[in-house]
């Protein structure tokens, strides 16, 4: 009998030489098109926070929006996107990370929390770790206080765990690759 956590990993894609040659880059929108994945999914998320004080679900752009959502409905908690530059309306609050090939960039509302909002910050998966810690700034910056940061994946080999807990930000995630 298959578990969930194997129902949901038989559904995630693997796609070779994406986004460039030598990465193997798993597609998570092979589990979210099923119907019975997505719910294992945000049921785990649920499951794993509906004990904690949880204000704000913030979505790291653009599969963590798939996520939070749901999971802030769930969680009877607002939404807050973290998207790439210049994609917010109204003032923004950004914070810079490095990445194997450069520096990217995010931006939060500089409005979208008061101090001791408390925030779990969001996305499909966890690889170098640099994003999601660049998101738990922002939260910082903005007054609030990161209950953890969640994923879906965890690609063991790229340590992104190690580098956000560092900071001392709890790391919840579902499946994890080695990618042996």
């Amino acid at each position: 009998m298959t578990t969930d956590f194997e129902y949901v990993r038989e559904h995630v894609r693997m796609v070779p030489d994406f986004p460039k040659e030598g990465i193997l880059f798993l597609d998570i929108t092979t589990a979210t098109k099923d119907a019975k994945a997505m719910r294992i999914m945000v049921d785990f998320l649920y499951e794993k926070f509906k004990d904690e004080r949880v204000d704000y679900v913030a979505g790291i752009e653009s599969r963590g929006f798939i996520f939070g959502a749901a999971l802030a409905y769930r969680l009877n908690a607002g939404f807050i996107p973290i998207r790439k530059p210049n994609k917010l309306p109204a003032k923004t609050i950004k914070e810079t990370y490095s990445l194997e090939y450069g520096t990217d960039t995010i931006e939060m509302h500089e409005d979208a929390l008061k101090p001791g909002d408390r925030v779990l910050v969001l996305d499909d998966l966890l690889a170098t770790g640099g994003t999601s810690l660049a998101a738990c700034k922002l939260v910082g910056r903005a007054g609030g206080d990161v209950v953890a940061a969640a994923f879906i994946i965890e690609l063991n080999p790229l340590k992104g765990r190690a580098k956000i807990e560092a900071d001392g930000v709890k790391v919840v995630s579902m499946l994890d690759y080695d990618l042996d």
